[in-house]
């Protein structure tokens, strides 16, 4: 089948021998790799391709009339990745196409397969950065200044060309398949699911500054040490999330000057926090900020937070989730909420009407090396993309 072609040839790329994991991040050489596949994909199969001067791609398959139907996910990586965030869903939309077409489909309205850059941020910190400027919700005048962890500009790495492709006006509707990042689907014993929505989140940036000093000669009781405040930080944030029922994780931290045998004059670190309310996230974020705060005003230190990227709860069209799980052998696919995350929920916000499919993941494990599906249930999502794509372009 073409799916299994594809994924052995998207398996090596990107991949790293010592952990098994990815490194597909933007605008280096294996996601270049993963676009100019995606291209070929396309060629083979008679698909026009449109590209912006980001990186962001649109394989169309022009049929019929009015606005079109978009499918399609992300290539990128988070750092040391899984094999199937985003790429599952983009090789399945080439495989669906394939199977539309063996049943002799012929859409009523255009068919788009979508891949958008940076959707995990990894690079220059801005979750779903590409299809945010391919709608129109984030400025290039913005988005060209962020910078990566070695400094390099993104106006440096793309030119910024034809961002905004205006698909609230050309699009219909958006069906993004993804892996599951969580067991809600292995604890329903279900193959396929439809994401009901997306729970607010955001990443938040926390700056502690304190002293640098000699490791061994500064006595405990003398130390401004930034690195002690980030500490009983962390536990608190770990602490008022679970009390809440709610998430809470910092796991990108930048230490100053990052030298074993010295206090810390800086530490920064990156907390991501996602919740089921607005109203949640907000309390979770102010909370751990206060207790931060107090910290440092105990430790000598100083404490700045600065909301880098704030996403609030996406609540995909009930009209469509009901219409795609609906009336299936078997039965009626489950609908479930998700607090990761994904370009839908950007299309989402944008006023496209959108839905997502989701495939079993047997432990749950995502953004990491362990990350998997079946091949038997990436197949049933690629028949369950098919089907979709089928009543929505009838």
């Amino acid at each position: 089948m073409s799916f299994e072609r594809m994924w052995r040839d998207l398996a090596p790329v990107g991949r790293d021998a010592r952990s098994g994991g990815y490194f597909r991040q933007p605008w280096t050489t294996p996601e270049t790799e993963l676009r100019a596949w995606f291209a070929e994909e396309c060629a083979a199969r008679g698909l026009e391709l449109e590209t912006d001067g980001l990186g962001n791609q649109v394989a169309w398959w022009r049929s019929g009339e009015g606005r079109a139907v978009l499918t399609g996910s992300h290539l990128d990586s988070v750092l040391d990745g899984g094999a199937y965030d985003g790429p599952l869903g983009v090789a399945s939309a080439l495989a669906a196409v394939d199977e539309l077409r063996e049943r002799g489909v012929t859409p009523a309205r255009p068919l788009g397969i979508g891949v958008f850059v940076e959707e995990e941020g990894s690079r220059f910190g801005r979750a779903c950065l590409g299809s945010r400027l391919a709608v129109g919700a984030t400025t290039w005048e913005e988005a060209r200044e962020l910078r990566d962890r070695d400094g390099v500009a993104l106006g440096d790495v793309a030119d910024g060309a034809d961002l905004d492709w205006r698909l609230a006006e050309r699009v219909g509707c958006f069906v993004e398949l993804h892996v599951e990042q969580g067991r809600d689907l292995v604890d329903r014993n279900a193959a396929i699911g439809v994401a009901s929505g997306i729970w607010p989140h955001g990443r938040y940036r926390f700056d502690v500054t304190g002293q640098a000093n000699h490791a061994g000669t500064t006595r405990m009781e003398d130390r401004e040490d930034p690195m002690l405040t980030f500490a009983m930080t962390a536990l608190a944030a770990n602490k008022q999330a679970r009390l809440a029922g709610q998430r809470a994780t910092f796991g990108r931290l930048d230490v100053a000057p990052n030298g074993t045998n010295a206090v810390p004059s800086r530490v920064t670190a990156w907390l991501d926090a996602r919740c089921d309310t607005a109203e949640a996230l907000e309390e979770l974020v102010g909370e751990i900020t206060r207790l931060g705060t107090e910290r440092a005003g105990r430790d000598g230190t100083a404490l700045t937070v600065t909301a880098e990227s704030v996403s609030g709860t996406v609540d995909f069209d009930p009209d469509l989730a009901r219409r795609l799980a609906a009336d299936h052998e078997g039965g009626d696919w489950p609908i479930i909420p998700t607090a990761a995350g994904h370009d839908a929920g950007i299309l989402s916000a944008a006023g496209i009407p959108t839905a997502m499919i989701f495939v079993r993941n047997p432990t749950g494990v995502s953004h990491s090396p362990e990350e998997h599906a079946e091949t038997a249930d990436c197949l049933a999502g690629v028949h369950a993309l098919a089907d979709s794509l089928e009543r929505l372009l009838a």
